[in-house]
């Protein structure tokens, strides 16, 4: 991937993370350009040979693509709700484990919240969060 900046990494996973909850909402060519340059890691050069445009034509599909993907999540805040229970249910494990009740009840307690964060992942992963 040729993205010069200093947080690529965390860019390339944050634009990946929006992607899952907002694919179905993007046209097939920002799909496709989002594909190539952030998962399967081609350049733009690459991406441009393969759809017979411009390389900045292609930087400008994915610029474009990447800006429609944070207006999206600055309307709904999927990713942001997904976190945030992310968060709470790390805490929640944290708290089950140290309560003084009998071992097999913490455990259905941390089996309920793995249900819970896989089930909720589960309709992200299959139905684009929407």
């Amino acid at each position: 991937m040729t993205i010069h900046e200093p947080d690529a990494l965390a860019k390339t996973t944050r634009i990946n993370l929006l992607f899952d909850f907002y694919e179905p909402l993007l046209t097939e060519k920002q799909r496709t350009f989002l594909k190539y340059y952030f998962h399967d890691d081609y350049s733009l050069g690459e991406i441009a040979a393969e759809s017979g445009i411009s390389r900045q034509a292609v930087y400008e599909h994915v610029k474009r693509a990447e800006q429609v993907l944070e207006g999206y999540e600055a309307k709904l805040n999927l990713l942001s709700k997904h976190d945030a229970m992310q968060r709470l249910a790390a805490e929640l494990e944290r708290k089950i484990a140290d309560l003084p009740i009998d071992s097999s009840f913490k455990q259905k307690l941390l089996e309920d919240i793995e249900q819970l964060t896989k089930t909720e992942m589960t309709e992200v992963t299959n139905h684009g969060g929407i």
